[in-house]
């Protein structure tokens, strides 16, 4: 029976998720689903994929927690539309909460959504919400061995961010052990090597992201 229910939860998410992007496609609105462990990174990366894309495109964010503001507060903060959705226990964003927060936005005026999902690794890798592309941050600090132990994050994420990459010489983190993991998990994932406090590889991040943008706005 618990099997049954949860396959019926994923199936209604899916459709949800569906309606969504035919939404996102009949507006042209190119998204992505950026996911992480807590302190990871993901609110340093929307603001810095804001700040060097916010002349080229118009831009929203959707922010994810269980509770609080904090982190849409910093988006606003950059002059950027930003919705919070306050989960209330909620280890993840789904379809139905990012349809319920679409009306807060001018869906006429966005090029890109950014839905900055709750601090998991677990989860929201398994919900949907109508993105052209799942995104997901490993920071050194938590260590090379994430890969290994929530597979489904790596196996459904198109791109994989490692962040803190300056701290790599002060903590233990095998680069090459986290690379190799997570290709072999996902031959087609795309990896990028940043530190959001230097600005180190930023620039591979937001080329490739505008890259999609385009291609997605032409097809």
């Amino acid at each position: 029976m618990k099997v049954t229910v949860v396959k019926n939860v994923l199936d209604a998410n899916e459709r949800i998720a569906a309606e969504n992007r035919r939404l996102f496609d009949e507006k042209k609105i190119y998204v992505i689903n950026l996911m992480s462990s807590p302190g990871a990174g993901k609110t340093s990366l929307v603001e810095k994929t804001i700040v060097a894309l916010k002349d080229r495109y118009r831009i929203a964010v959707i922010e994810g927690d269980i509770q609080d503001t904090y982190d849409a507060d910093r988006v606003a903060a950059l002059g950027i539309p930003a919705v919070q959705i306050n989960t209330g226990g909620a280890c993840h964003i789904d379809g139905n909460m990012i349809r319920e927060a679409l009306p807060a936005l001018d869906m006429n005026k966005i090029d890109l959504l950014i839905s900055e999902n709750v601090g998991n690794l677990v989860c929201p890798a398994e919900f949907k919400i109508g993105e052209n592309a799942k995104v997901m941050i490993l920071s050194t600090p938590e260590g090379a061995d994430k890969p290994a132990k929530y597979p489904l994050m790596f196996q459904e994420s198109a791109v994989m961010i490692i962040n803190k990459i300056d701290l790599s010489p002060y903590v233990d983190f095998d680069l090459e052990k986290a690379r190799r993991d997570a290709l072999t998990l996902n031959r087609n994932l795309k990896i990028f090597e940043v530190s959001c406090k230097t600005g180190q590889g930023l620039e591979n991040w937001v080329q490739w992201l505008a890259g999609q943008i385009e291609a997605f706005r032409n097809r």
